[in-house]
């Protein structure tokens, strides 16, 4: 495999200290963009409705980590996926991605409503969702999965 580093741009702020499964859908952000770049690096952002913010999963320790297939939610009930097949925490990057709706933008600050990264997350990314990048066709997906997504927004 290849390493490279990244650098966070930014950090979450919102009411969610710990890390929970569910109950995301109300939940305002601020990501807070690092001194480094100045408010012109969000300037226009408003003018979306949604964004994808990337973030890292910065509590996963590396005993924690997953390669294989677990059980989503450790829930028998549902099939053994693999980690890849599956948006848990614990994979190899700790790379986690959300598509959120813009609030608003002040300096460099951007409001946002549905990211599901708890207060002090590191940001790595944030990109404007633009429709021709969503799929083209119909999303289809197993039952376990819209079972489990039933409470998380």
């Amino acid at each position: 495999m290849t390493n490279f580093a990244m650098s966070t741009i930014g950090v979450v702020k919102n009411i969610r200290r710990a890390v929970e499964d569910d109950n995301w859908g109300g939940v305002v952000s601020v990501i807070e963009l690092d001194a480094a770049f100045g408010e012109e690096a969000l300037f226009q952002i408003e003018s979306f409705s949604h964004v994808e913010i990337f973030f890292a999963f910065h509590l996963v320790t590396n005993e924690k980590i997953e390669t294989g297939a677990r059980h989503p939610r450790n829930n028998t009930a549902w099939p053994k996926a693999g980690i890849f097949a599956q948006r848990g925490k614990n994979r190899p990057n700790r790379l986690g991605a959300t598509i959120c709706k813009v609030i608003k933008r002040e300096g460099r600050q951007l409001f946002v409503q549905g990211l599901d990264a708890i207060d002090g997350t590191p940001v790595l990314d944030i990109k404007p969702v633009m429709k021709e990048f969503l799929p083209r066709e119909e999303v289809t997906q197993p039952e376990w999965a819209s079972e489990l997504m039933k409470n998380y927004w």
